[in-house]
């Protein structure tokens, strides 16, 4: 078992012991590495000041190894998850006297102006220089989408984007991939790492044995996956998390398969990583996890903690709901599969027992007689919480409805499916006479609140309107049109 966490900064590995289990990396390289250049903003993810990069290492379609960069949060990111990993900083950039590529771009397109979220779109560059090619207009957009800008405008910015990779191709982290992954291989971990300090303590477990033997001896212990929700906790509600065990260093909780039934997501899967492989499936899925949150956010958080999480307002739930999706949960050697619709109990409230954790969710692959949608509704469009969110699947024979599974976020207490609509549907045919009906249902199957997202009254009207635009899209009505993402017709 190891005490210490040990990453590489500027080429060199960094030892910490004695460490506060939820010390910030924002923090920590404020406070103990003096490095100025992260900026806090917001300290809750969302205005990307404090980005930084991760490197991890990865196995590269030659066999050989190679290191991905991502960047994340550091405000919300805890120092003990940096274990086994780079850190890149904006103050790493700099190599030989010359700025990085990226760096060179914003001074020659004017890319800042008062300089403090300007570290951070750095950071969101230098990772987006690291793609497999340059971005187009949309991949930049989206790559800057969760850092904000007060006072330059994002136009200089982007153009930085189409700028850098003019400037060069490669740059210093390319030519030290080799050595940087073989120091990672070397401090790599195969043990636990365990840390206690002021009587709270962090687990990192490297299996998912060593991990249900944790969760079973701390029954009471927060599972900390991307920290895009826990990490609030900390530096929002200053709250004091006595027992962590990470779920993000166990290869079982990693996993990622596509097999002729089911895509089978481990809880420790960031989204960056499932929504290729759901948008293949659902374009609607895909669509609403890019907008689920920043790069910076999907590079962190996970389906698995979405889930657990439990909360109305989750957003992949209401599409796992009407997908049919299922739960693996385990508890020491013990596992057991159920229908995510039957997780949520009451509010934050879910089905599982002391002890017990999500350990995948099998999302069914599509099927060509099944039409799926999946509408989210927030105040603003990108990396925003949903007012309301609603899913749908449904069968047609013949013009008549032989199956449909409907769901909603941010309508009651928990994700919940809309039963009175959905037989209010059964057996009719697909017309806005049948679907009136069932918008005027759903009254019975939800009596939503109001509050700082939305009134009541807005969204009882918006979820009968969504079912309502459902409709509109798959009555194949001659001349019909649906507006995709980014305003593309289709």
């Amino acid at each position: 078992m190891s005490d210490a966490v040990r990453f590489l900064l500027d080429g060199q590995v960094r030892e910490l012991r004695d460490v506060d289990p939820t010390l910030t990396v924002l923090n920590y390289l404020r406070i103990v590495e003096r490095r100025s250049g992260t900026k806090e903003g917001c300290a809750e993810g969302d205005c990307g000041a404090c980005t930084v990069a991760i490197g991890e290492r990865i196995v590269c379609g030659d066999g050989t190894d190679g290191v991905r960069y991502r960047a994340i949060n550091s405000c919300i990111q805890f120092v003990p998850t940096l274990d086994g990993k780079e850190l890149v900083t904006v103050e790493s950039l700099k190599h030989g006297g010359k700025l990085h590529p990226a760096q060179q771009a914003m001074v020659e397109c004017h890319g800042s102006q008062c300089g403090f979220c300007t570290p951070g779109f750095v950071m969101s560059l230098f990772t987006l220089f690291h793609g497999n090619a340059p971005a187009d207009r949309d991949g930049i957009e989206d790559a800057l989408a969760g850092n904000l800008c007060r006072c330059t405008g994002y136009r200089p910015i982007i153009a930085a984007a189409e700028r850098m990779h003019a400037l060069a191709e490669t740059d210093q982290f390319d030519a030290r991939e080799a050595e940087t992954a073989r120091q990672l291989r070397t401090i790599a971990r195969t043990d636990t790492l365990i840390l206690e300090r002021d009587g709270r303590r962090y687990f990192a477990p490297k299996t998912i044995a060593a991990f249900a033997a944790l969760v079973e001896r701390h029954p009471d212990a927060v599972l900390l996956a991307g920290g895009t929700d826990v990490g609030l906790w900390v530096t929002k509600q200053h709250k004091t998390l006595p027992t962590l065990i990470y779920t993000g260093d166990v290869a079982e909780l990693h996993r990622l398969e596509r097999t002729g039934t089911a895509i089978e997501i481990g809880a420790a899967v960031p989204y960056s990583d499932a929504m290729a492989l759901l948008a293949n499936e659902y374009a609607d899925f895909g669509e609403l996890l890019r907008r689920l949150g920043s790069v910076q956010i999907r590079n962190a958080g996970t389906i698995g903690g979405n889930i657990g999480n439990a909360s109305p307002i989750g957003d992949t739930p209401p599409l796992l709901i009407a997908l049919d999706a299922r739960l693996v949960l385990r508890r020491g050697d013990a596992t057991r599969e159920m229908s995510i619709e039957d997780f949520f109990l009451a509010y934050r409230k879910t089905a599982l027992a002391p002890g017990e954790f999500i350990a995948s969710v099998r999302v069914p692959r599509a099927r060509p007689e099944i039409q799926f949608r999946a509408y989210k509704i927030s105040k603003r469009f990108d990396q925003d919480i949903s007012a309301v969110c609603g899913a749908f699947a449904l069968r047609l024979a013949g013009g008549r409805v032989t199956d449909i599974r409907i769901a909603f976020g941010g309508m009651a207490a928990t994700p919940k499916r809309a039963a009175a609509a959905e037989a209010a549907l059964a057996q009719q045919v697909w017309n806005e006479a049948t679907v009136r009906a069932a918008m005027r249902a759903l009254d019975r199957d939800y009596q939503p609140i109001g509050d700082m997202r939305a009134s009541a009254e807005y969204r009882r009207l918006v979820a009968r309107n969504l079912l309502l635009k459902f409709l509109l899209e798959t009555a194949q009505r001659p001349g019909a049109t649906r507006i995709l993402a980014r305003g593309k017709a289709a």
